[in-house]
């Protein structure tokens, strides 16, 4: 089992940056990949932004050039650099961990990124 918890959410006006983070927990070890998925009202929940135990990176086309995905492997961190935000970024942003053989998702509580003037 892993545990996420987020923190680094709120309100940010466009054109401005937020920086997320994630903790994981409990079996670590097992985590293949870790990282972020949101979802705005009345819309799926979509990926933005995952990377490997490595450094593959995988970005959503709406959010490359502007948000970063980093890992901090000794911290079991994963964070998400928000940089030039846009009120079309608002939603509830997710942390996500694949762990095991199996690769399960695991899920963080979300935390709101509001984007507003």
């Amino acid at each position: 089992q892993v545990q996420l918890v987020e923190s680094g959410g709120g309100l940010v006006q466009p054109g401005g940056s937020l920086r997320l983070s994630c903790a994981a927990s409990g079996s670590t070890y097992n985590i293949y990949s870790m990282g972020w998925y949101r979802q705005a009202p009345g819309k799926q929940r979509e990926l933005v932004a995952a990377i490997t135990s490595g450094v593959a990176q995988n970005y959503a086309d709406s959010v490359k050039g502007r948000f970063t995905i980093s890992r901090e492997n000794a911290k079991n961190t994963v964070y998400l650099q928000m940089n030039s935000v846009k009120s079309e970024d608002t939603a509830v942003y997710y942390c996500n961990a694949v762990a095991g053989i199996l690769r399960v998702n695991y899920w963080g509580q979300g935390t709101q990124v509001t984007v507003s003037s």
